[in-house]
């Protein structure tokens, strides 16, 4: 588990492997990751985007910007938590992600941006 606290919020991220499959006559890698994300701030926030950097060791890297997770847009009390799931395909058994999400705090109006830390994707056979 990663883990990393902005402005009060903190992010943390496990990942599993969850196997490989041929797709266009091509092999991919497929992975999970599960991020919760903690309100540790005396403030209300909400989770209004997100962007990630998408690092796959045998293609090019890959930008996703977009609105909420998983079609959600979660508003987070203080002392509330979230967690989703999501995954990504990656063409070699070695990867990472990293990235943010922009928030609002609703006390100041003001925007913010909570830093997503660097995880690993690595299939485990590959691992030495």
């Amino acid at each position: 588990m990663v883990s990393q606290i902005t402005r009060g919020i903190k992010i943390s991220v496990t990942t599993s492997f969850e196997g490989t499959y041929f797709k266009n006559y091509k092999l991919h890698f497929a992975f999970s990751y599960h991020i919760t994300i903690e309100n540790h701030s005396k403030d209300s926030v909400q989770l209004m985007t997100r962007h990630w950097e998408i690092f796959d060791s045998l293609n090019y890297n890959e930008i996703v910007d977009g609105e909420g997770v998983i079609g959600k847009k979660p508003v987070l009390k203080p002392g509330e938590n979230y967690t989703y799931s999501s995954g990504c395909l990656l063409s070699s058994p070695f990867g990472a992600m990293r990235g943010y999400f922009n928030m609002i705090n609703f006390t100041s109006t003001r925007n913010f941006r909570v830093i997503v830390p660097t995880f690993k994707l690595g299939a485990p056979f590959a691992l030495n």
